[in-house]
């Protein structure tokens, strides 16, 4: 798992990539969504999961806010359960803006494969509120 810390917010000498263009890259691999021939543990990996794995259509991320540093959290609704998840998937970016769907723990992930479900839940956050994100194992999501 990898950190992308957002510049704007950091004094940080080092020249990173922009988180936007990190969730522009993450959305491109999400619509390709082929299986890759190497195993990669970073935001950058150049395809989702590895040739071991199956079918990977999702690369999972936490967001942390800015000032605080915290874990983003938002609320969803599945099946008529209430709860919070701190786990999104990239959905769209706009210039400074993304909208994420929030995927919630996989309450049958007995064989492992699939640990998130998705919400049909969405929200959309000015990337300047963004002080990092983290790249989760990618995995499958309907």
């Amino acid at each position: 798992m990898k950190n992308l810390i957002n510049d704007d917010f950091c004094e940080n000498t080092n020249n990173q990539t922009s988180i936007s263009e990190i969730l522009n890259f993450i959305l491109e691999l999400q619509k390709d969504a082929k299986n890759s021939n190497r195993d990669y543990k970073n935001c950058d990996r150049p395809r989702l999961g590895s040739l071991n794995n199956g079918v990977f259509n999702t690369r999972p991320i936490n967001l942390y806010i800015c000032c605080s540093g915290s874990l983003w959290t938002m609320p969803y609704e599945l099946n008529g359960v209430t709860a919070s998840s701190t786990v999104f998937k990239v959905f769209k970016v706009d210039d400074d803006c993304a909208t994420f769907e929030i995927l919630a723990p996989n309450p049958d992930n007995s064989t492992g494969l699939i640990p998130y479900l998705g919400t049909n839940n969405f929200f959309t956050i000015n990337l300047k509120c963004v002080l990092a994100i983290r790249c989760l194992n990618d995995t499958y999501t309907e």
